[in-house]
C-alpha cells in the first residue's frame, strides 16, 4: 500500500487555525457594529436635522401669527378709543345748551301790558374726576371716566305797566313755565320761581309800572 504524503497538511491546517481565530471574528463583528452605529447616527443625524427644520419653520410661523396679533390688539386699541371719542362727542353734542332755541321759545311767550327788558344766562360746570378699575378678591370693579355737570340759569327782568301793576307777573311767569321748551327742561321743584318784585314805580310818560325778575332754573346735565 503506497504512503502518501501531503507536504501542505501543516501550511492548510494553520490556515483554517487563522480562519478560525476568535479575534478576527470579534474583529469582523466589531466592524459590522461600528457600520451599523454609523448608519444609525447618520439617520438619527438626518431626522434631527428634518425635525429641526420643522420646528424653525413652525416656530417662524408662531412668531408671523403673534406680530399679526399684536398688531391687531393696537389696531383694536385704536379703533376702541376712537369709538370711545366718537360716543362722548355725541353725548356732549346731544346735552349741549342751546342758546338759540331758547331765545326761540322766550319769544314765544307773549303776555299784554308786559315787557321783556333783559335776560342773563349763567352756565358753570362742575367737574369730577375719573376712577380707574379696581381689582379685588372678588374681581374687577368698574370704574368710570371722568365727568362735568352743567347747571344753567336764566334770569329774566321784565316790566309790568297794566292798569293794575303786578297783576300780569303770575300771568306771565305761569305762561312762561307752560311754553313746551320750557316745561321739559325747567328742573323741579322751584325750576322757575319769582325772585324780585319792585313797588309801583312811575315812568316818564306817568303811567305805573312794576319791575320784576324770575329765575329759571333748567335740568343739570352731565354727559
Amino acid at each position: 500500500m503506497p504512503i502518501r504524503i501531503n507536504l501542505l497538511a501543516e501550511a492548510l491546517e494553520e490556515e483554517d487555525m487563522r480562519r478560525r481565530d476568535p479575534v478576527k471574528r470579534a474583529i469582523y463583528v466589531g466592524v459590522l457594529l461600528v457600520v451599523m452605529a454609523l448608519v444609525w447616527w447618520s439617520s438619527t443625524l438626518v431626522e434631527f436635522m428634518l425635525t429641526r427644520s420643522g420646528f424653525n419653520q413652525v416656530q417662524a410661523e408662531i412668531q408671523s401669527r403673534t406680530n399679526e396679533y399684536s398688531t391687531v390688539q393696537i389696531s383694536q386699541k385704536k379703533i376702541d378709543d376712537a369709538r370711545n371719542r366718537l360716543n362722548l362727542l355725541q353725548k356732549y353734542s346731544d346735552a349741549r345748551f342751546l342758546q338759540g332755541t331758547l331765545l326761540n321759545a322766550v319769544q314765544q311767550v307773549y303776555v299784554p301790558n308786559v315787557s321783556m327788558i333783559s335776560m342773563r344766562l349763567e352756565q358753570s360746570y362742575t367737574l369730577s374726576a375719573g376712577v380707574p378699575n379696581k381689582t379685588n378678591d372678588f374681581g374687577i370693579v368698574p370704574g368710570h371716566p371722568p365727568t362735568s355737570t352743567e347747571r344753567k340759569m336764566l334770569t329774566i327782568q321784565a316790566r309790568d305797566f297794566s292798569n293794575n301793576p303786578g297783576e300780569q307777573v303770575n300771568v306771565f311767569k305761569n305762561k312762561l313755565g307752560g311754553q313746551a321748551y320750557f316745561g321739559t327742561n325747567l328742573s323741579s321743584p322751584n325750576g322757575l320761581k319769582l325772585a324780585s318784585l319792585s313797588p309801583p314805580q312811575i315812568a316818564n310818560d306817568a303811567k305805573p309800572y312794576v319791575l320784576f325778575s324770575l329765575e329759571c332754573r333748567f335740568i343739570d346735565k352731565t354727559p
